[in-house]
């Protein structure tokens, strides 16, 4: 690990603590060169499939954009922070699951549909009425009896 002072590669890790939710590994480092100490911190990186649009484009998983769709149709309803972030969790998890490198955007949109469904029934119309681009009233009507 290069000293963000003096630039030198040459430092020692002084002290290892784990977080408590385990998942960050924390490391207070000394140069050998300036003797100045500085923290580092490590964390899985997990390659998320890349999402396949409609019209063929390719773009990396965005759990932001997830959040934003999301967070839209759950607009003034009574959800919370933490059911979201579950929600959203849970959907990276499957993805995950499918062990490919790849994943249509038709398929992310179902899990969506699936865990608003789970949480919020009127975010679930809003967000199904949108994805699956409603032209009338009669589509609403077949949804809403469906739930």
């Amino acid at each position: 690990m290069r000293c963000p002072f003096c630039g030198n590669e040459d430092t020692q890790v002084v002290e290892t603590r784990d977080s408590e939710e385990g998942d960050v590994v924390r490391r207070r480092r000394r140069c050998q060169s300036c003797d100045k100490r500085f923290t580092t911190y490590e964390h899985a990186e997990i390659a998320m499939p890349v999402v396949v649009k409609k019209d063929g484009r390719r773009a990396e998983f965005d759990p932001a954009k997830l959040r934003a769709s999301m967070a839209l149709a759950l607009r003034k309803r009574p959800v919370s922070v933490e059911q979201i972030d579950a929600a959203i969790e849970r959907i990276q998890e499957k993805l995950l699951g499918i062990g490919g490198k790849e994943v249509l955007s038709a398929k992310v949109g179902e899990h969506v549909m699936r865990e608003l469904k789970r949480i919020d029934k009127v975010a679930y119309v809003r967000f199904a009425s949108v994805y699956r681009s409603f032209e009338d009233v009669d589509e609403f009507r077949r949804l809403i009896r469906d739930i």
